[in-house]
């Protein structure tokens, strides 16, 4: 009899937590995957909040939950629910980030759920950013963000200027000459009121990182498995000419030093600026609803100097390693970035999409708001030798923006900025190389 009990207590024990397990799983199924976004542009929000819409009436049973983050808060965001394990199902950033998080095993690797379909579609600069040595993907690309340069086209007509085409672009010197012409003392005060160029220069790693590569620079090298920097002549020469825009030709604004690309607009409208230097592509979103109804603009091709070639950063979507629903993540991966979704979130966001198909829509070829320019430049996007580099994230905001900002702001001569960087960086990368992280 007593045995009988213990067993009859055992069979209810044993059903009770099956019941529980199962109705957990239950739950875990019924529950909407998360969703973090960090569009930001009102279009751009629409449209995911729209293509989320679409895929909950479509999904009944397996509904996403999109949350709005912001990039400000994106890391601190992340890096908490990676170590707390409370992480969303899915979220949007930027390839230079997800790679240090790839590295630090946070991420599940994407490659055996990419369809063959997405795989050929999207182009390999694209899938460079975000695939490591070993085949593992960290991350989606969908959208290509690139550097261009913006000018008025009102005051090139009155200066006799003629802009740049994709058969003949111009070099650092062809603008450098323009904006000498296009800098001037309108009213007769001694006083510039109208410069050649503003280049948005508070936090200038990305720009500078990127632009270098054009002069056959790169900072970053690699010693075996570790990286180092350098900062040689040919980085030197891009730095040297922005200082001698600013100082020595007087052509560009001071006030750039302190400023953000979108900070400027407002002065490009105004015709503080001729031009635009370096801006991202998703600024002609904001001349396109923004700009005084009289204004005329456009974009020029990437400027040359050794090459055209410029560094590329991608958009992308991740899953957390600890998210419970991989596999149902990636629906919604797919779906979110079909072919003709993806050109929706470019074409809002003002971004190059990373399919080809995308590139052949009519859409981005259009001269108005200047999408042929603007996708004609990803024959000229490759990756940094910098791709990889364990604690370049923080490099950036800890050694290169500082010192570039004492650069630009002259209190640091070239050379002397090149032996800071050079000497901060390596302390930084050090500490990394203990850790024995590898891309």
């Amino acid at each position: 009899m007593k045995r009988n009990l213990i067993i009859l207590f055992f069979f209810v024990i044993v059903s009770v937590v099956i019941f529980l397990m199962t109705r957990e799983e239950k739950e875990k199924k019924n529950l909407p995957l998360r969703f973090v976004s960090l569009a930001w542009q009102e279009r751009s929000i629409a449209t995911n909040l729209s293509i989320v819409k679409e895929w909950n009436d479509q999904h009944p049973d397996l509904q996403v939950e999109y949350i709005q983050g912001t990039w400000n808060s994106a890391h601190d965001y992340l890096i908490t629910a990676f170590e707390t394990g409370d992480v969303p199902d899915i979220f949007h950033y930027e390839s230079s980030v997800i790679i240090d998080y790839a590295m630090r095993g946070y991420l599940t690797d994407l490659a055996p759920y990419i369809t063959t379909e997405m795989k050929n579609d999207i182009l390999d600069v694209a899938w460079a950013t975000v695939t490591r040595p070993n085949g593992e993907v960290g991350g989606i690309p969908f959208l290509i963000e690139s550097l261009v340069v913006l000018y008025n086209k009102s005051l090139f007509d009155e200066a006799g200027i003629v802009p740049p085409t994709i058969e003949k672009p111009w070099t650092w010197d062809d603008l450098r000459k323009a904006a000498i012409t296009l800098t001037k003392d309108t009213d007769g005060n001694n006083v510039i009121d109208q410069y050649g160029a503003g280049i948005g220069l508070r936090n200038s790693a990305n720009i500078i990182m990127n632009t270098s590569i054009s002069f056959g620079g790169s900072f970053f090298r690699k010693e075996g498995d570790h990286f180092i920097v350098k900062v040689k002549d040919e980085e030197k020469k891009l730095l040297q000419t922005i200082v001698d825009m600013i100082y020595k030709d007087k052509s560009v604004s001071p006030a750039s030093i302190g400023e953000s690309g979108a900070g400027m607009i407002p002065g490009f409208f105004s015709g503080k600026y001729a031009m635009l230097v370096g801006i991202g592509s998703w600024g002609r979103q904001q001349l396109v609803e923004n700009a005084p109804k009289d204004f005329k603009w456009g974009v020029m091709p990437p400027l040359k100097a050794k090459t055209q070639m410029y560094g590329v950063s991608t958009q992308t979507l991740s899953i957390p390693k600890k998210s419970k629903r991989t596999k149902e993540a990636m629906m919604y991966i797919d779906y979110m970035l079909s072919s003709t979704n993806t050109a929706r979130l470019a074409l809002d966001d003002w971004m190059i999409p990373s399919r080809k198909s995308c590139l052949e829509m009519p859409e981005f070829k259009d001269t108005i708001g200047s999408w042929d320019i603007t996708c004609s430049a990803v024959n000229t996007l490759g990756v940094g030798s910098w791709l990889g580099a364990p604690g370049y994230v923080e490099w950036k905001s800890r050694v290169a923006n500082p010192v570039l900002q004492e650069l630009f702001a002259g209190r640091l001569t070239v050379d002397e900025a090149a032996k800071r960087i050079e000497r901060e960086s390596n302390i930084v990368l050090s500490r990394y190389k203990k850790r024995g992280e590898v891309w």
